[in-house]
């Protein structure tokens, strides 16, 4: 698929694969430039390494099943970035928005180094767009369209992983205070 190019899934106007390539964090942010993609790189491959010991810590000492699910979901999605990040840029050719496709394995190899590749979103859900009306605060008279942000099956993971320990937290706390 081209950058920006798109399809309905299961013919429906809501359900959409949307091919974009996303620069670093959530939303499309970014730390800016060659060595803020470093530093974010170098800070997942630590968080990840934390998330591992946190997760042996935790199956060692017998940590509710739904905390330990919950944090696998986080670890996973982490890691599935971090590998698109990783390999991604050297695997294929530059990908320009709307005007041609990247190349598998180029000759002239990929268009970035390793931790300095792009993670891959394609997953988005615009369930309705509308004109905000001129008397909402901020945003009034301007399109909204909910839900905007492309994403990706890793994404999905960490948001679900989250949620779910939000909901196994309340058993953890008890625990913790009976010990």
């Amino acid at each position: 698929m081209e950058q920006g190019q798109e399809f309905l899934m299961f013919g429906l106007s809501w359900a959409r694969i949307h091919f974009v390539e996303n620069e670093g964090m959530a939303f499309g942010l970014s730390l800016g430039g060659a060595y803020g993609k470093l530093i974010l790189s170098v800070f997942r491959i630590i968080a990840v390494g934390f998330l591992f010991f946190l997760l042996y810590k935790m199956i060692k000492g017998g940590e509710n099943k739904g905390v330990i699910i919950a944090f696998s979901m986080i670890l996973a999605g982490a890691l599935g970035n971090i590998i698109d990040s990783a390999f991604y840029g050297m695997i294929f050719s530059s990908s320009p928005y709307h005007g041609g496709l990247a190349k598998l394995f180029p000759e002239e190899g990929g268009y970035a180094p390793f931790l300095m590749g792009k993670v891959v979103d394609m997953l988005y859900f615009p369930f309705f767009k509308t004109d905000l009306p001129n008397w909402v605060p901020f945003w009034g008279g301007q399109d909204f369209e909910f839900f905007r942000p492309v994403f990706n099956i890793a994404d999905s993971s960490i948001f679900c992983g989250i949620c779910l320990f939000f909901i196994f937290y309340k058993k953890m706390d008890k625990k913790v205070e009976g010990v």
